[in-house]
């Protein structure tokens, strides 16, 4: 008597894999999404690598992840995949403070942000 399961909320020809509670700025972790949005998936990935800043691990990871569902999950072609999405969103943030002179404070907020990403598979040309 279960219940049944949810139906697809995507394409058959896409698949997603998502990280919460990333430790940057949403601000920042876009200027990184950005760069990979639209690209090929393998060409994303080469360019993660080499990018000098240091969330581009942590979309790198969920790129793969998102490559890793499309392939086993979903079987579609690795090679004829590409970013279709990135969206960056707030979440939580701590606050904090940094002491200050004569008694006062100053207040430091560290940001977290969440990162989902859409991997779709091109389609053939018909010729």
């Amino acid at each position: 008597m279960g219940q049944s399961a949810n139906k697809r909320r995507m394409n058959d020809s896409e698949a997603l894999a998502s990280a919460r509670y990333i430790r940057t700025s949403p601000r920042k972790l876009n200027l990184v999404a950005q760069m990979i949005r639209g690209k090929k998936a393998g060409r994303a990935l080469t360019d993660l690598e080499f990018c000098p800043r240091r969330v581009a691990n942590e979309v790198r990871k969920v790129l793969q992840a998102a490559i890793a569902n499309a392939e086993n999950n979903h079987g579609l072609d690795v090679d004829r995949l590409y970013v279709a999405e990135a969206t960056v969103g707030k979440t939580m943030k701590m606050r904090r403070f940094h002491a200050r002179a004569r008694g006062r404070a100053a207040p430091v907020e560290k940001f977290f942000s969440n990162l989902t990403v859409v991997v779709r598979e091109r389609e053939e040309k018909a010729q």
